[in-house]
């Protein structure tokens, strides 16, 4: 039985707890999917260069970033607070009773998250959910963000097996994509109509939410 690992936001978190924040400071909730592909490609950008921005970095950036393009004039105290609210968001329906399940199904269950371990440990706990966790892990500590191969790695090294014996849950293409390339298994859960890469190994499972992730590994 492998043990399960989930990315954290958007997989378990759900992030339109930051639209209003969008709403009022740039006119446009739906800015804020602007702003984190913004932010996920600045840090993909520190892997391939090597020149290594941690992720909480990376979300100020694309915030001035996104605020250039707009010609929004960003104060401080906004940036502050759209930022912080990442630590303050609440859990998909879905979650805490799948996490449940399968808990008591006997899976060990880990988080891995780009972000740095502190704001980690304060989604998890904001959002209720920590308990179902033996660890809550950062990729910050290997300073190697994900889809590089290096937290995954380390999640199965923290966890007392090998990348095989670990599958990630996640809803982001690129983050199955990289656990697979660094020998991991995968399941994908596709939030919001997102779909997998067509290119390379895919996952072995593909669910909506959590709850048809429990029930396939379940068995129903």
């Amino acid at each position: 039985m492998p043990v399960l690992v989930f990315d954290v936001n958007e997989t378990l978190l759900d992030l339109r707890a930051l639209d209003p924040h969008f709403e009022r400071v740039f006119g446009d909730p739906s800015l804020r999917q602007a702003w984190f592909a913004q932010m996920l490609q600045l840090a993909f950008v520190g892997i391939a260069t090597g020149e290594y921005a941690d992720f909480t970095t990376s979300q100020h950036a694309a915030l001035r970033m996104l605020a250039a393009r707009r010609g929004v004039d960003l104060a401080a105290d906004d940036a502050e607070t759209i930022v912080g609210q990442m630590s303050r968001l609440p859990a998909h329906a879905d979650v805490a009773s799948a996490l449940e399940r399968l808990r008591g199904g006997g899976y060990r269950l880990a988080t891995l998250t780009n972000s740095v371990a502190q704001v980690a440990e304060a989604q998890l706990t904001h959002a209720g959910i920590r308990q179902y966790f033996e660890r809550a892990l950062s990729a910050d500590t290997v300073r190697r963000l994900k889809p590089a191969p290096d937290p995954y790695r380390m999640a199965a090294m923290e966890m007392g097996v090998a990348p095989a014996d670990v599958c990630l849950v996640a809803a982001h293409p690129w983050d199955v994509s990289g656990a697979l390339a660094a020998g991991c298994r995968a399941a994908f859960i596709s939030r919001g109509g997102v779909v997998t890469s067509p290119i390379g190994t895919q996952p072995e499972i593909v669910a909506p939410d959590l709850s048809v992730l429990a029930d396939e590994l379940l068995g129903g």
